[in-house]
């Protein structure tokens, strides 16, 4: 794992997160460090009815995160030339944006 600060990670305007990647290639180290955060028992504590789906595959595919909110909103990101922490930060912002308890406590 990367040397990144710790950061709580909340599934609450979560409805579900897909990730696809080629265990294989040499770019999808972001995209594993992605799905161990939002995978992890503590995140998905944050929210029970957010499904994490991982789709492995062996074709030499992109590594692709598709999340999509609560308010149907997708955010798709290419991990192939993303940092881990530039994708949690990217699905943080859009979190705490549309969750105002999570907008206060981002305040303090």
């Amino acid at each position: 794992m990367a040397a990144t600060r710790k950061v709580a990670v909340v599934l609450k305007a979560v409805k579900n997160i897909t990730i696809q990647f080629c265990p294989f290639e040499s770019n999808v180290r972001s995209t594993r460090e992605f799905l161990a955060m939002v995978g992890s028992e503590k995140a998905r504590s944050t929210n029970m009815n957010c499904e994490v789906m991982t789709t492995v595959k062996h074709d030499k595919s992109e590594p692709v995160v598709d999340i999509t909110y609560a308010d149907g909103e997708k955010l798709v990101m290419k991990g192939a030339k993303l940092t881990s922490s530039e994708m949690l930060g990217a699905f943080q912002a859009r979190c705490i944006a549309k969750d105002p308890q999570a907008k206060a406590a981002a305040k303090k």
